[in-house]
């Protein structure tokens, strides 16, 4: 549990940075909803609960945790199979459990998980070259939550666990040529993949993003009026609330998947430097974070939930700039979401205990 002498170790401008951007996403929900709505009380409400989750993820040892992680990933694993039958479903996904007082998201929960059983896969007691049956079972481990989320469908926050997969075993030292061998697979399987794997709207939103005009008021909408939102906001910005794209509606789900198209549009291209500044900040702290750990559970732990973040980070914002296919992809820390942001500060509480604990026995 938390010791009084650990607080002098704990990465306060890692905490400071994350707290920035909540507040800043805070501030863009406000104006693309509208005010004081129901989701911006919300967000509050899943940035404080977050807060909460990232104090137990920090202050119980994350070996200890570790320990557990088995049970942790059936646990995360049960919710993820209840929902898949029992779930509420919104927008033809089954996705949440409806506990009443608000909805969660199991499937946000399920990247920690895995980077928590991957990282005792691969970091304890662990001896010489990464083996096939390493690699197998790591794989297995990942396919489970990620074949269940997929089938929701949720096939954005699926991908999601592949990274978190593919750096710890990079880092613990899987050999190149087996990833040339996965890189092989994904090409080969690719055109099966899109026969029968992919739903038609699927394939929709890849066809419309090699050429939106296609079907610029359908599958093309999103994508042209994310590309008009970020471009209107030139060097400074309309203003906050002053929007058009947003305070219009001409965006959809504008306090969802494109409050970085929000953000651009009303702060401009200043706005959009400084809230990158603070991701790649807290990104090279958490980097920094796994070299200063002091054994490889730590190291590992901290890269796998860095590498879910961080390509959440990335897609989302090229996604927003349409550099890249609309998908149901928030924007970690700023996007509304209340499974998201606990989940998410949750991640961060690891970093943070990882860190702090780099000078206990």
């Amino acid at each position: 549990m938390f010791e009084r002498r650990l607080y002098h170790h704990i990465d306060w401008a890692m905490m400071a940075a994350l707290l920035a951007l909540c507040g800043i996403g805070l501030v863009q929900i406000y104006s693309a909803t509208g005010g004081a709505t129901r989701v911006y009380f919300t967000q509050i409400y899943g940035i404080l609960i977050g807060l909460v989750a990232l104090l137990a993820t920090l202050s119980i040892d994350y070996r200890t945790l570790a320990d557990k992680s088995h049970v942790i990933y059936i646990g995360v694993v049960a919710l993820l199979v209840y929902v898949l039958f029992f779930g509420a479903v919104r927008g033809g996904s089954r996705r949440w459990i409806d506990l009443g007082v608000f909805n969660l998201q199991p499937s946000e929960f399920a990247k920690m998980a895995v980077a928590l059983v991957l990282a005792k896969l691969f970091g304890e007691s662990r001896r010489g070259p990464v083996t096939r049956a390493d690699v197998l079972i790591a794989g297995a481990l990942t396919a489970v939550p990620l074949l269940i989320v997929a089938r929701q469908p949720d096939l954005g926050t699926a991908v999601t666990m592949l990274p978190v997969l593919l750096v710890i075993a990079f880092v613990a030292g899987m050999p190149m040529r087996v990833f040339g061998i996965l890189a092989l697979a994904a090409v080969l399987v690719a055109p099966v993949a899109w026969k029968f794997a992919l739903k038609d709207y699927q394939k929709e939103r890849i066809s419309t993003f090699m050429d939106p005009e296609q079907d610029a008021r359908g599958a093309g909408y999103q994508q042209i009026q994310a590309r008009i939102t970020v471009g209107s906001g030139g060097l400074w910005g309309k203003g906050f609330t002053k929007g058009t794209q947003g305070q219009l509606r001409f965006l959809p789900v504008a306090h969802n998947d494109f409050i970085f198209s929000v953000l651009a549009e009303e702060q401009g291209l200043v706005g959009v430097l400084v809230a990158l500044g603070l991701y790649l900040f807290v990104i090279l702290r958490a980097i920094e974070a796994a070299r200063l750990a002091k054994d490889r559970l730590g190291a590992y732990l901290v890269l796998g939930v860095l590498a879910s973040f961080t390509f959440q980070v990335v897609y989302n914002i090229t996604m927003s700039a349409g550099l890249a296919p609309v998908k149901g992809l928030t924007l970690p820390l700023m996007s509304y979401g209340g499974s998201s942001m606990i989940a998410t500060l949750a991640g961060f509480g690891l970093i943070l205990n990882v860190r702090m604990r780099r000078f206990t026995n």
